[in-house]
């Protein structure tokens, strides 16, 4: 079944293949930031072109400017480069010679996947040439012993998910963005989604990377051994460095077995204390089955309802409400939830449930919960901010966060929704419009407060072009030299997505 977020970037799409719909509404983020200063690159020329052209074809090297408008911007219309050509590579060794140009001109280069992120990492700032993955989307193999999955980066998630399902696995992970979003860009940002409660991050589901470096060189680690024990994983440094060390080219993935029973239920609690007790309690309960625990506030809740159409098969006047998915093996499961839930609701922890064990009953409740994307957009801007907290002040923000904007004009919700399982909370405030008073009143409190917290400013999509000045918040100033050092040391021209991640 599609999904909702996935219906909305297409719609997205679409409004860009009009750009003339937008393109006044839609600042160029030279002009929206005006104290930025493009970089010493070379501009391109007719020759560079061509050069590409007698790599790719003529095809694959987009300069159309109706055509160009999409890839310029992000897909929360909040930024837009003035990128001059787009190139569209569908192997490594074609990627490795524009690197390889690339970096003996100084061209600057935008590396783009699904262009389905929040902080503004896959759209050109200036003019840097964008190299679309999108064309690269070929599974390579898959191991049914081992469980790996190699393919090319510009594999589509949920492509990738339908080819494993029908092995008798899935992927260790799932987005809301999955009809859009590439696996090249979900290992380059480094991406959680719904199941790492159950499978953990991506560092420990890839056994191993392509990358082609900033200057052309092809850099094989893609081995698909679970165990190897031979000094630095390379991988490692390439996993979430989002585009700004070297191009994922091939990802070998390590996928777990389906399992047989997928059981849902729906919960409404009335206060978030309850919320805490029923999580400590389902985790000691279902320990090895709970692959998902989504908390959704009333707010989200009566977002959905009102501008999605979507109504909550429970009681719809309580505060909180979370989504649990178990997947296991036992068809004793099913039973074992209505007992718990029961009980829960004898104790008076829980107020309301709805369980769901077939697949169109768990995938109208999960709707649900895809749809709070849409349904905060409907109101016409949304100021999202993806950060983990210890789990005790998860939603201790979002009373303070009201309390600032309660007499904005602008603002039309606030919300707290996602992962409770670890810990990301998706703060969203939705406005009529982008404003500047709220702005001021978000940042930098938002990442002062996540940080005073012992939090980070980034759970999910990483730190891209709208975070990097809020760095600072989540790493000390030794870390963020580090971290310049090896950018330097991998990328000496700052070619590769320059302007993004460092202050």
């Amino acid at each position: 079944m599609e999904s909702a977020i996935f219906r909305y970037f297409k719609v997205i799409r679409r409004f860009h293949s009009k750009p003339s719909l937008f393109r006044n509404f839609i600042p160029l983020t030279k002009d929206k930031y005006p104290h930025l200063k493009r970089g010493p690159y070379t501009k391109l020329d007719i020759s560079d072109i061509h050069f590409f052209q007698s790599i790719l074809g003529v095809n694959y090297v987009i300069t159309d400017v109706e055509e160009l408008f999409s890839y310029n911007v992000d897909w929360l219309k909040s930024v837009s480069g003035y990128s001059k050509c787009v190139l569209k590579p569908k192997t490594t060794e074609q990627i490795s010679q524009i690197l390889s140009y690339c970096y003996k001109r100084d061209i600057a280069i935008c590396v783009q996947g699904g262009n389905t992120g929040l902080v503004g990492g896959s759209v050109p700032v200036f003019d840097e040439i964008i190299l679309s993955t999108s064309a690269m989307n070929k599974i390579i193999s898959f191991d049914k012993l081992s469980g790996v999955l190699v393919c090319q980066a510009g594999c589509v998630l949920e492509n990738l998910m339908n080819y494993v399902q029908n092995e008798g696995f899935i992927m260790p992970f799932d987005l809301g963005a999955k009809g859009s979003c590439q696996i090249g860009g979900n290992v380059a940002t480094n991406a959680g989604g719904l199941r790492l409660i159950k499978y953990g991050s991506l560092h420990g589901s890839i056994s191993g990377l392509q990358v082609v470096l900033p200057d052309g060189k092809i850099l094989d680690s893609l081995k698909t051994l679970k165990k190897d024990n031979t000094g630095y994983h390379l991988k490692h440094l390439f996993i979430g460095s989002e585009g700004t060390l070297g191009i994922i080219t091939k990802i070998a993935i390590q996928c777990p077995n389906a399992s047989k029973y997928i059981i849902v239920a729906l919960i409404g609690l009335s206060s978030f204390d309850k919320v805490s007790k029923l999580f400590e309690k389902m985790r000691c309960e279902f320990t090895d089955a709970i692959s998902s625990f989504e908390l959704m506030d009333s707010e989200a809740i009566k977002c959905v309802n009102q501008n999605i159409g979507l109504k909550c098969p429970i009681n719809n006047n309580l505060e909180f409400y979370v989504l649990v998915e178990l997947s296991t093996n036992h068809n004793s499961t099913t039973q074992d939830l209505e007992i718990f839930l029961e009980q829960s609701f004898a104790e008076k922890l829980i107020e309301d449930a709805t369980l769901a064990d077939q697949p169109s009953q768990t995938q109208s409740l999960w709707k649900i919960r895809e749809s709070i994307p849409e349904s905060l957009l409907r109101f016409g801007f949304v100021y999202k901010y993806d950060i983990t907290l210890p789990h005790h002040y998860f939603y201790k923000i979002i009373p303070e966060i009201r309390n600032r904007l309660s007499e904005n004009p602008f603002v039309k919700a606030v919300s707290g929704y996602g992962h409770l399982g670890d810990g990301n909370l998706h703060l969203n405030v939705a406005a009529t419009e982008e404003s500047d008073s709220v702005i001021s009143a978000l940042e930098p409190y938002v990442y002062q407060w996540t940080s005073e917290c012992k939090g980070s400013i980034s759970a999910e999509h990483g730190i891209g072009f709208f975070k990097s000045k809020y760095l600072k918040y989540s790493k000390s100033d030794l870390e963020i030299n580090m971290m310049k050092k090896l950018k330097n040391t991998l990328d000496p021209k700052n070619i590769l997505n320059p302007y993004k991640m460092f202050p």
